[in-house]
């Protein structure tokens, strides 16, 4: 065997959460510092870390937080908005909810307070700046989307957001999707926490949305595969599943690569000059 080979190990995490966030205003961060501190997530077991926006753009919310994912040295990863306050539950609710989902389906990768459950329903389980407190009765449910006011992440799950996005919108509906397609499930959990903004459904926030839904548009297209030793069609619609699966289907189309996709078509073109 080779001298410098090292034996990989089962992840050892150093710190038990990774509090992160981008911070555009340092006074409220502080603040939300504080109520983490107050309830439990102390320096010693978990680390903070922040991306700092307040005078300049430096990463946008897609960008920033895929830096928070790869850096984060937490077993769990809290992504959380900087207008945010700890003042209902602590540390050992969070943990004591975790310890539930791992019991119930150690399968999940992202928890949160509030996201869309199916086209209908939606869970929202916090406490609004005006001091009204939204309250979902049946908790933990599964769900399909969060809201990005506060995530909890399994490091272990090793997620990232899509590359193609951009913006500060939908990137809790991004994580989600990739949760789902690495084969995760997301919960809506009971922590209640303070959240003072209502959200902003501005013009940017509509882009987004666009930009996401032509991102999976085109991600979750139908295709024909070849490997080095087989080939076959993957679509979410079963019709074509099992239509274009067909041999002589498979036939024809080959047919057509063959004749107007060459192999050329695939080559890196150099710049010129």
């Amino acid at each position: 065997m080779i001298s410098n080979s090292k034996s990989i190990q089962k992840n050892d995490f150093p710190y038990d959460f990774s509090i992160c966030t981008l911070v555009t205003r340092t006074q409220e961060y502080e603040e939300m510092l504080q109520s983490f501190v107050e309830k439990g997530f102390d320096v010693s077991t978990c680390e903070y870390l922040h991306i700092d926006n307040s005078e300049r753009c430096a990463f946008d919310a897609y960008k920033g937080l895929n830096e928070f994912l790869q850096q984060a040295k937490g077993k769990y990863i809290i992504i959380c908005h900087q207008d945010i306050i700890l003042h209902d539950h602590d540390r050992v609710h969070l943990e004591a909810k975790i310890k539930e989902i791992e019991m119930l389906d150690s399968n999940w990768a992202i928890l949160a307070n509030a996201g869309g459950i199916n086209f209908k329903w939606i869970a929202t389980n916090l406490t609004q700046g005006s001091g009204r407190t939204i309250k979902e009765k049946r908790l933990p449910l599964l769900t399909k989307t969060i809201d990005e006011n506060f995530m909890v992440v399994k490091n272990s799950a090793n997620l990232a957001l899509s590359n193609r996005l951009s913006g500060f919108h939908m990137y809790g509906t991004d994580i989600c999707l990739i949760a789902d397609i690495l084969g995760y499930k997301s919960y809506v959990i009971d922590f209640n926490l303070t959240h003072k903004s209502d959200g902003n459904a501005d013009a940017s926030f509509y882009k987004c949305r666009e930009d996401l839904m032509r991102n999976y548009n085109h991600a979750f297209r139908g295709r024909f595969i070849a490997t080095t030793i087989t080939r076959f069609y993957i679509s979410g619609n079963w019709l074509a599943y099992l239509s274009y699966n067909l041999q002589p289907v498979k036939f024809f189309v080959r047919q057509f690569y063959k004749f107007f996709y060459h192999k050329k078509r695939y080559l890196l073109k150099h710049p010129k000059g």
